[in-house]
């Protein structure tokens, strides 16, 4: 898979393609399905498929201070998208001046002179343009002016029972939802798989050493989704070596016990005596095994652990490997 950073990567020689745009932060089971139907529509045409996405968010830009929690980190994004089959990942940076580009500026600057979009793709309630004030209707009518198909797919969603007599539509706000609220199992049917936090281990106080469960504690980035405050069960893995998953129990807090105030992601990594300081790491949260508890002393806290990883072992125990 190519990757461009911008449209000044493009070839000289680069040709038609189809296209599709947006976010996809998390690319959950909604853009997956969008994603695959644009790689679906390329290779039927014999073109090659682009996801245009943006980075940084555009409420960011926008409304500084106002920048959702983050459910994948662009490189991870890339790597999910490369294995949907996408031929090239362009990341148009967001800024001001782009913000302001009229829709049908937009569609002719970036979508026909430089991409030369043959079908462009997208959510059926995808908005481009200054103020948002495109909608796929638009796209579609500047597809007929410029020469190329625009598609609006139906967004993805779970029905519900039907004493609620609802359905959920799969969106990244959804997912941030679940994880805000420590659902991480709601969030990984929506993802498709587990929720990941990545982040770069360093030295945190000491004090699971002491009681005999040293953790990694993480360095998340700024905006980075972190679940509520408990105790989880998730998969560690390292960068270094992705295929080698170890099962882990994270406490996301303040630890309360020890009257913290800063709140932290530290996993207790099982059956291994390693030191992961300055490795960069992903934790992949499978299930909330517990809330957050002041204990009286140590003695206490210690005696939960032991419990925590028990059912750590039992919660990880059908994706054994």
């Amino acid at each position: 898979m190519l990757r461009w950073r911008g449209l000044g990567d493009l070839p000289g020689s680069w040709g038609r393609c189809v296209v599709t745009i947006g976010v996809f932060d998390g690319v959950h089971r909604g853009h997956q399905e969008l994603i695959s139907r644009t790689v679906a529509a390329a290779a039927e045409r014999g073109l090659p498929s682009v996801m245009l996405t943006f980075d940084p968010h555009p409420s960011e830009v926008l409304r500084p201070g106002s920048h959702p929690a983050q459910l994948t980190t662009l490189r991870r994004k890339a790597e999910i998208v490369e294995s949907l089959g996408v031929d090239v990942f362009c990341v148009l940076p967001f800024t001001l001046e782009l913000s302001r580009l009229q829709p049908e500026e937009f569609v002719h600057e970036v979508l026909v002179d430089r991409l030369h979009a043959a079908a462009v793709i997208v959510g059926d309630n995808f908005t481009f343009g200054a103020k948002a004030a495109g909608d796929v209707e638009l796209l579609r009518a500047l597809g007929r002016r410029f020469g190329f198909a625009a598609y609006g797919a139906e967004l993805q969603g779970k029905e519900l029972s039907e004493e609620d007599q609802s359905a959920i539509t799969f969106s990244s706000t959804y997912v941030r939802s679940c994880i805000d609220a420590g659902d991480v199992v709601a969030a990984a049917e929506a993802l498709g798989r587990p929720h990941r936090l990545e982040g770069i281990v360093v030295r945190g106080a000491g004090r699971g050493h002491d009681l005999g469960y040293p953790t990694a504690n993480l360095s998340t980035p700024r905006f980075a989704a972190v679940p509520a405050d408990g105790v989880y069960s998730a998969w560690f893995t390292r960068s270094a070596d992705p295929t080698r998953r170890l099962r882990a129990a994270v406490s996301v807090g303040t630890n309360p016990t020890f009257s913290g105030r800063e709140r932290t992601v530290e996993a207790f990594v099982l059956d291994v005596d390693e030191d992961f300081y300055g490795q960069h790491v992903a934790i992949d949260f499978v299930a909330r095994l517990r809330d957050q508890v002041r204990f009286a002393d140590s003695a206490g806290l210690a005696a939960q652990i032991d419990e925590d990883v028990v059912a750590t072992r039992k919660a990880l125990s059908d994706g054994d490997e």
